[in-house]
């Protein structure tokens, strides 16, 4: 049974704001790529193409964590939680909007065995 969970975190930053806010989420990568559950922590930016056109907040973290327990133990690193209050939650910052979305790879009723 896989204990994995995968993170989709999207960031609206305020008019002008972008490159800040990317340089801001690229600064939190380093820390988060030591802790030993983090399988994937990757910032990326939406990009033009003809053949992906859907709509999107244009700043979005892809995340693999070993387990539940571990990705919320990261949400509560006081450098995770100073960001998202920083840039956030203040009214003074940088981003207007942020979704965070945590899925399975699980199919639904998956039996495995328990080993």
């Amino acid at each position: 049974m896989s204990e994995k969970i995968y993170c989709i975190a999207g960031f609206k930053p305020k008019p002008g704001k972008e490159e800040a806010v990317f340089k801001a989420l690229q600064s939190l990568e380093p820390n988060t790529h030591r802790e030993d559950a983090c399988i994937h922590y990757t910032v990326t930016r939406q990009i033009d193409n003809p053949f992906a056109q859907g709509t999107s907040y244009p700043i979005v973290f892809h995340e693999i964590w070993a387990s539940r327990e571990e990705f919320e133990a990261h949400c509560q690193r006081k450098e995770i939680q100073d960001f998202f209050a920083k840039h956030v939650e203040s009214p003074d910052g940088d981003i207007e909007d942020a979704n965070v979305c945590v899925y399975t790879d699980e199919p639904w009723n998956f039996d495995a065995p328990k080993v």
